[in-house]
């Protein structure tokens, strides 16, 4: 049954913004040991968040204002569920909740960040899989 197109508007929205996060972490990694790591992995996380988010928002399932991928994937239909360890989700949340602040965390190495960037490309791929092409066609007019 074909989604309404507040929906698709909805879900449209929460991928571009995802893909802008994507962008960002993605260039500012070009900045290589220059390169303010924490951002990098900010922008993954929120990049891997807001994927998620809208995938829940098409298949209507609504999730609460958080920053925790875990409780966002617990979210999504087992037959749907990327994955990603649990070690993985608790890292990326970390990215969000602890090194977005000063203080209370080691400094993160660069290749953690690549790390982190590639997670939020598998994520991007794994989920809009499961999207159909209408929903995919969105971006900058």
């Amino acid at each position: 049954m074909p989604k309404p197109e507040q929906i698709i508007a909805v879900v449209r929205e929460w991928l571009e913004k995802a893909d802008n996060d994507l962008r960002n972490a993605a260039h500012t990694l070009t900045l290589g040991a220059e390169g303010p790591t924490d951002t990098i992995c900010f922008h993954s996380q929120q990049c891997v968040e807001k994927y998620l988010k809208a995938f829940l928002a098409f298949v209507e399932i609504d999730f609460p204002k958080t920053h925790d991928i875990e409780e966002l994937m617990n979210l999504v239909p087992d037959r749907y569920r990327p994955e990603l360890s649990i070690q993985d989700q608790r890292r990326l949340t970390a990215y969000a909740t602890v090194t977005r602040y000063p203080g209370g965390y080691e400094p993160i190495k660069l290749s953690e960040a690549r790390q982190a960037v590639k997670l939020a490309r598998r994520m991007r791929k794994a989920i809009q899989g499961h999207l159909p092409k209408e929903v995919l066609r969105y971006g900058r007019k």
